[in-house]
């Protein structure tokens, strides 16, 4: 009787000098590309430090070459509410939950690969049958005992041999396309947590420039009431009272777009918070409760494109369009695949596990594409197009990249310069304000220029909240554009 550890170690034989034969890899092997050598992002250098400006978010910011970015970045505006907000948000984000459950699927892929590509495959088989045989086929009459029953059970083993590395190839790409899955996942988490902030800042921005738009209103319906006293007392024409009602329509029709627009950024903050416009409970953000951090970290370049998630995402699909082409190539050279099997066969079931009844079978297959109609040479010459494809990408990606950062570092100097013109204006207003509350105790000017110089000062404040607003939300932009310290988060047990 055959025993089953001979039918074993013939497999085993098998697999060992399979893996023997597979010490190379037809294709190229990917290199990572070079980081660009420069030293910096914009051609004129960074001052050391912003403008300051008196007053909320007017801290001078200075920029730190080579600062690494914390992973919960958006700690640096020390807001609780916000804190809060984000980290339900990252909890209950659809959108994260998406990237994430696209990411256990490339996961997953790889796994079914790895096993399918690099081991042998075994299963397990049994069958019953009746049938009947024609004696006629060996020159013979029909018999009875041609009418029998056949039971068979057997494990059957295959393995291809990856000699010119095309499964090693094809499980190369998958996994690039796990990196790719993983730092489009990086993307969305740093997408979300940036546009909360921005959306944050963008309700106390609209909150602040309404309550500035309700004071001048208040005055200028007191501005109003001052003219059309004048006029019935003749001090003024009827087009003075017409102006400072049109003034006064102007201004409220203003209010109607500002709230609409505080409501919509509501309902955006409650959405990518993963909660409904009506069951949302969120925060009230105001600019005051938010504090300017006066230091900025700017990676080196070297660095960034390492760390932004998008070029590395699009370096993974550079990765997968190099293995690709070493699959195409080896798709051109001989295919060979061990098969065995080993089993009982007998024409009673109880005989199946009893001596005598043992089959085996042992084979080899080779498989040479010889004449495909140059589909087998188009197929790889289109795999290196996608891959040059990929490296035109990948440097759009970098070059979009650096564009970002050196935009958001020269918004961010800008920034502190109008912040500051801003505070002057905001500053000048104030002083003539009190400068006429003064006169106007004295007598030496009217109600009227008094309240001309409230609507001034509140003009001002209104473009101070703006440019406060835009000083925050860049430098939220700053984090996003060097890639938000994804890098530095403790990973998950």
């Amino acid at each position: 009787m055959e025993r089953p550890w001979v039918f074993l170690k013939i497999a085993v034989i098998s697999v060992m000098v399979g893996a023997a034969l597979t010490g190379c890899a037809v294709g190229p092997n990917f290199r990572r590309p070079e980081a660009p050598g420069v030293n910096g992002y914009t051609a004129a250098a960074l001052p050391e430090e912003t403008s300051a400006a008196p007053g909320n978010g007017g801290e001078a910011q200075r920029f730190v070459l080579g600062r690494d970015i914390p992973d919960q970045w958006w700690t640096v505006f020390h807001s609780k509410a916000l804190d809060e907000l984000i980290r339900r948000a990252l909890a209950d984000s659809p959108t994260l939950a998406a990237a994430q459950a696209t990411l256990r699927e490339a996961q997953e892929n790889v796994r079914a690969d790895i096993g399918g590509a690099l081991f042998p495959t075994v299963d397990g088989s049994a069958s019953a049958g009746r049938q009947k045989i024609s004696g006629a086929a060996f020159g013979q009459p029909d018999l009875p005992g041609n009418l029998f029953n056949l039971y068979n059970a057997s494990v059957n083993v295959s393995y291809s041999l990856d000699f010119f590395g095309g499964a090693r190839r094809e499980l190369e790409a998958l996994e690039s396309q796990v990196d790719y899955r993983r730092f489009q996942l990086e993307g969305a988490y740093l997408a979300l947590t940036s546009n909360l902030i921005t959306t944050a800042v963008q309700e106390a921005s609209l909150r602040g420039q309404i309550r500035a738009t309700q004071a001048i209103l208040t005055v200028q319906e007191k501005q109003l009431d001052v003219v059309e006293r004048q006029f019935q007392l003749g001090g003024v024409s009827r087009s003075d009272v017409l102006a400072q009602r049109t003034q006064i329509a102007q201004t409220r029709a203003a209010l109607p777009p500002l709230e609409s627009d505080l409501s919509q950024t509501r309902h955006r903050l409650a959405v990518l918070a993963g909660r409904l416009p009506v069951e949302a409970d969120l925060p009230e953000f105001d600019l005051d409760a938010l504090q300017i951090p006066q230091e900025l970290p700017v990676s080196l370049p070297s660095s960034m494109v390492r760390q932004r998630p998008d070029v590395l995402a699009s370096e993974a699909l550079l990765h997968q369009a190099s293995a690709k082409i070493g699959v195409a190539t080896a798709a051109l050279f001989p295919q060979i695949t061990l098969s065995g099997s080993y089993g009982s066969e007998t024409s009673r079931v109880h005989d199946l596990l009893s001596g005598g009844t043992t089959v085996w079978s042992l084979g080899g297959g080779l498989l040479q594409p010889i004449f495909h109609g140059g589909q087998l040479r188009a197929e790889r010459r289109a795999a290196v197009a996608a891959y040059d494809q990929a490296a035109a990408q990948y440097r759009g990606t970098v070059l979009q990249a650096f564009q970002n950062v050196a935009d958001v570092l020269r918004a961010l100097e800008e920034d502190a310069n109008a912040l500051k013109a801003q505070a002057d204006a905001e500053a000048a207003a104030r002083e003539a304000l009190d400068l006429a509350q003064k006169q106007f105790e004295l007598g030496a000017v009217s109600y009227l220029s008094l309240l001309n110089a409230e609507r001034q000062h509140e003009q001002t404040q209104a473009g101070l909240i703006q440019a406060q607003a835009a000083r925050y939300a860049d430098t939220a932009a700053l984090f996003q554009a060097l890639g938000g310290g994804w890098w530095n988060r403790a990973p998950e047990n």
